[in-house]
Order: structure tokens, then C-alpha cells, then sequence
């Protein structure tokens, strides 16, 4: 006979595990479920995760172990936890690192690569298997296979892909040195590194390479330049947009002893390389007579680090030429590990895996970033709009329920109830933010507006001269809008996680007067608007806020709300 506990977590024999939303320790144990489980489906009471292999190899590579995660699932199940499922978690776990990438002659970093394991078995198994055997030479020993010296992080991709990942041990290439410090002070009107963020460099530091995840506004951009500051090398910096690159430089300069004069910029208008160079992802993946003419960059230098900001939107191109840098060291930059493409294994493999992972709420309990209030609000398509997605085909359909015209009037009523705070409207069709724009008596920012125009609007809003903008997904990256306190979403990219992620970020800098942000999502009611939202309510969940859903009709009573 089962005996009952008073958990509120039901673990179950497929590796799913169901967290009851209303028990007084949901959020303690969600908080520790985060650290290996994937959240699924996120709906009203029961929350249900899946315990993933990907998962338990980021948990394993971060330090923790197979008897802490048993140990969290014990304490708060409500039955006992299968049997079956408490040694397969261990086994995952074991399978990480019995395979290792070593040098031939650790002494001498220049010696030739070898795959080890002190388990022949395991490398009979994958000197094996087709995709694996022409990246090893003939073997040296039962223990031991050379590696091709191109193929270091190809091999890393496919011995994940074959359930096998193998710890790097193989050392990288130092780099031109470059003095890098950072300059913290004390007292009034100084800064020094945080706690988490001094965790996270260590954290670095000790790994070699990986992936740092932080929320939005807690400062990933400092932590890449201490990372930078711990190497002491050249450094490339990698980035979503220009805009993103300039607001690097600025950060670089305010909290380094670089200069201006020791740092480029390498995007569509300048090709400047310089001791720290920042790059957009954008002319990396820009193409000139069918060839990726800028890649070279990546290579052509003698970096010691590579850093990937926002690393869960590497375009495929620069993954594969990771893939031929592993003997540079990585630092990945981001909010989330979810990518919609599904690559999180080759974030794993080719950047590193996760190296610390700082959760939202404690971040914000801690006061470094806002509390945010969420809030879903339904809408009804009018009749005619209704009728036109009816007929409409699917690739359409969105598009048509995303852009219901009665958002406008709501946004307005939004907007009418946080006086004298600095909104953002934020959507993904350039047709409904002119609309929307113009119906509001907004500027608008979209990818069409110039860099320098995008820069002084941005800098009018930080400054508090404009206070409302409408603006489309150039808004979603690394751009910093610290007193932006209500966000407005009006439309997305088909329900995205780490869309989500992102927008939600720019209204968690903490607040001068101590504001709670507020993030609505206007979603058509009974339409793929309102399916899709179900994906970023799932993200909202992991990070442990909680969404209210109201009605477009509440908001035609007196203002009153939180």
C-alpha cells in the first residue's frame, strides 16, 4: 500500500512529474524542479514537467548530482517516487563524462586529440557508429582513440546525439593576451559585482566554457565583461543587432579600463576590428555571392574568448562554425535555454553546457530586477474579421486574429490606466504598428528605422521626453529601456518562449519609485492567438509568475485595478 506524504509534486513512471499550483510549497519546489525538469503545460492548477536527458546533463555539468535530485523529488512528492525513474535519473547522470576529449600528452596543449574512457565497452559502442567513426582515427589503445583535428566539436554533437556526452578536457588555446580589468568602487554612485554575478564568473572560470543564464535586466552584459576581465585575452563579442553592439561598447567602457580606441564594431556600417571587436550576428550570417563572406572573422583571429550574447538565437551558420572553434573558450549569454528550432543539444555541445542559472523570482526578491504583474486580456474578433478568418488559410489565420482591430481601443484604455508611467507597445506586424501608432499618436520603431534615429528615440525614452513607443521585435534584444514599467503585447511570433523571455525583460530593471511592471498580452479569444498564448504562459510559469486572465470588458469600468 502507498503511503501519502504532504508534497505537492506527483512523480510518475514516463518521467513526467505534476506540480499542484495551490499547495503551500509549489514554489519551493518548483524552484528546485527548474534546476533539471522542462516545464510542458502550464495550466490553471496542475503544472506537469519532463525529467529530459538534456536536462540531467546541464544539472550534472553544474555541479549537482543524482542523489540531490532523488533527494528533491523524495521531499516533495505526494507518493513514493517510482523506482524505476530514481535509477534512470542516475543513470543519465552517469553517462556524462565516461567519456572525456583529452590531449594525447596533457603536458603539452599542442599534442594531438584523444577520445578516453576507462569503459571500453562505451567506446566499442561509438567508434561504431557511422556518424562517429570518421571523425576517430585507428585506435591507440582500449582506451583510447585519436580525434580528427577538425572534428572536436562535430564529435561532441554526435556523442550527444548518441546519448554518450563527453567532458571537454582537452584545454584551449590561450589567445593574444589583453589586459582586461574591470573597475568596481565602493561608496555612493559606485558598483561592484554582485553576488550572483561573481558566482556566475566563477562559475565560468572553473568550467572553461558554457552558459550563463540570467534573466533580463540582471546584468548578463557584466557578467561577459567579467569573464572577459578573468581571460585576460582578445575577445569577440557576438550580438543580435547593432543597436545591441553599442550598448556593449557603452557597458564595456562605463565598467572596464577599456577605451574607445580597443573597441570595434563589425555590423553592415563599420568594419572595425579591435582588441575586443563586437560583431552582429546579422553580417556574420550575411551572405555575398552565395557565400557567408564575414564568418572568416570568427577564425581569423587570435581570440582566448568567443562571448554569444543571447546564445538561444545562434543562427545555424554560426553553430557551424563553433563547431570548428572549440579550442577558443565560450562564454554563451542568455534568459532562457529554450530555443523554438529545438538546437538546445547543440548549445550543449558546441557552446558548453550550463554553468549557472540564477533564478527570476530570487533575483527579484533580492531587489536587482522588478516585480512584474502579468496579465492575459481577451478580445472578440469583430464580425467581418471573424467571417475573413474563417475562410482564411492557416498560415494566415494568426495574422488576421493577432491584428483585431479592437486592440487599439484597448491599448488606449491600458495606457489610461498607468498615468505617468513609460509604456511600451510591442508587436510583430509592421502594418498593425503603424495602425496602432498612429491610432495612439505614438513614434514607431520597427527594423526599417535607422540605427542613430532607433538610438535617440530609445535614449528620449530612457530620459522620460517620450512616453509611450510602439515598437516591433527590433525591441526584443538586448536593449536597455531601465524605466519602461508597462509593456503591452499586441502580437508575437506564434507563441514564443523566449519572445516572451525577452519582452518581458524589458520591464524588469528595477523601477526608481519602486513600481510593479505590468505586462499585458492582448489575445483574441477562441482563435490560434489564443492557442499560441498558452505557449508564453508556459514560460511565465517557469519562471514562477503568476498570469491573470481577464476580460476586454473590464476594462470599461473605473480604473481600480492592481
Amino acid at each position: 500500500m502507498l503511503l501519502m506524504t504532504l508534497g505537492p509534486l506527483i512523480v510518475q513512471s514516463d518521467h513526467t512529474v505534476l506540480l499542484e499550483v495551490a499547495h503551500p510549497d509549489a514554489e519551493e519546489a518548483r524552484h528546485a524542479l527548474a534546476v533539471f525538469a522542462e516545464l510542458e503545460r502550464a495550466p490553471e492548477h496542475i503544472h506537469t514537467y519532463r525529467v529530459t536527458r538534456l536536462g540531467l546533463w546541464n544539472a550534472r555539468a553544474a555541479g549537482h548530482t543524482a542523489e540531490e535530485i532523488a533527494a528533491t523529488l523524495d521531499r516533495y512528492a505526494k507518493f513514493p517516487v517510482p523506482t524505476q525513474v530514481s535509477s534512470e535519473i542516475a543513470e543519465t547522470m552517469r553517462r556524462y563524462g565516461r567519456l572525456t576529449i583529452e590531449r594525447a600528452d596533457p603536458a603539452d596543449p599542442g599534442s594531438d586529440l584523444v577520445l578516453r574512457s576507462e569503459e571500453p565497452a562505451i567506446l566499442r559502442e561509438v567508434s561504431s557508429a557511422k556518424k562517429i567513426a570518421p571523425l576517430l582515427g585507428n585506435r591507440l589503445d582500449e582506451r583510447t582513440y585519436p580525434v580528427e583535428a577538425w572534428a572536436r566539436g562535430q564529435l561532441k554533437q554526435e556523442l550527444v546525439a548518441r546519448g554518450w556526452p563527453a567532458e571537454d578536457l582537452a584545454g584551449y588555446t590561450p589567445g593574444e593576451p589583453y589586459e582586461i580589468a574591470l573597475e568596481e568602487s565602493a561608496g555612493e554612485g559606485g558598483w561592484q559585482l554582485r553576488d550572483y554575478q561573481r558566482k556566475a564568473v566563477d562559475a565560468f572560470s572553473a568550467g572553461g566554457s558554457g552558459v550563463i543564464v540570467l534573466p533580463c535586466g540582471a546584468g548578463k552584459t557584466i557578467v561577459g565583461a567579467g569573464a572577459m576581465a578573468a581571460v585576460g585575452a582578445k575577445t569577440l563579442i557576438l550580438v543580435t543587432n547593432t543597436v545591441s553592439a553599442r550598448q556593449w561598447r557603452d557597458e564595456l567602457l562605463r565598467r572596464t579600463t577599456l577605451s574607445e580606441d580597443e573597441i570595434g564594431e563589425y555590423s553592415g556600417q563599420v568594419k572595425e576590428v579591435k582588441p575586443v571587436t563586437i560583431a552582429t550576428y546579422q553580417i556574420l550570417t550575411s551572405k555575398r555571392k552565395g557565400e557567408y563572406a564575414h564568418l572568416s572573422l570568427l577564425n581569423a583571429h587570435d581570440w582566448g574568448l568567443i562571448v554569444y550574447d543571447e546564445v538561444h538565437l545562434l543562427p545555424a551558420p554560426v553553430f557551424k562554425l563553433t563547431a570548428e572553434l572549440q579550442a577558443r573558450r565560450r562564454i554563451g549569454l542568455t534568459a532562457t535555454l529554450v530555443r523554438e528550432d529545438g538546437r538546445e543539444g547543440d548549445v550543449f555541445s558546441l557552446i558548453g553546457p550550463k554553468r549557472y542559472d540564477a533564478a527570476w523570482k530570487d533575483i527579484e526578491a533580492q531587489g536587482f530586477i522588478a516585480p512584474a504583474a502579468c496579465f492575459e486580456v481577451r478580445v472578440e474578433l469583430q464580425e467581418s474579421e471573424r467571417y475573413e478568418y474563417s475562410v482564411a488559410e492557416d498560415q494566415e489565420r494568426y495574422r488576421i486574429a493577432a491584428s483585431a482591430t479592437v486592440k487599439q481601443r484597448l491599448a488606449r484604455q491600458i495606457i489610461d490606466r498607468h498615468p505617468g508611467e513609460s509604456v511600451l507597445v510591442i508587436g510583430q506586424y509592421i502594418d498593425q504598428l503603424e495602425a496602432m501608432a498612429e491610432a495612439l499618436d505614438a513614434p514607431l520603431i520597427t527594423g526599417q528605422t535607422p540605427v542613430d534615429e532607433r538610438e535617440r528615440m530609445f535614449q528620449a525614452f530612457r530620459e522620460g521626453e517620450i512616453r509611450l513607443l510602439v515598437v516591433s521585435k527590433v525591441a526584443n534584444f538586448s536593449v536597455d529601456l531601465p524605466d519602461a514599467s508597462v509593456a503591452i503585447q499586441i502580437s508575437g511570433s506564434f507563441g514564443s518562449r523566449q519572445e516572451e523571455a525577452q519582452r518581458l525583460g524589458r520591464l524588469l530593471r528595477p523601477k526608481a519609485k519602486d513600481l510593479t511592471a505590468s505586462f499585458y498580452t492582448l489575445v483574441t479569444r477562441d482563435t490560434v492567438d489564443q492557442d499560441f498564448a498558452q505557449n508564453r504562459q508556459r514560460f511565465l510559469a517557469e519562471q514562477g509568475y503568476a498570469y491573470t486572465i481577464m476580460n476586454a470588458e473590464e476594462f470599461n469600468q473605473p480604473a481600480g485595478m492592481p
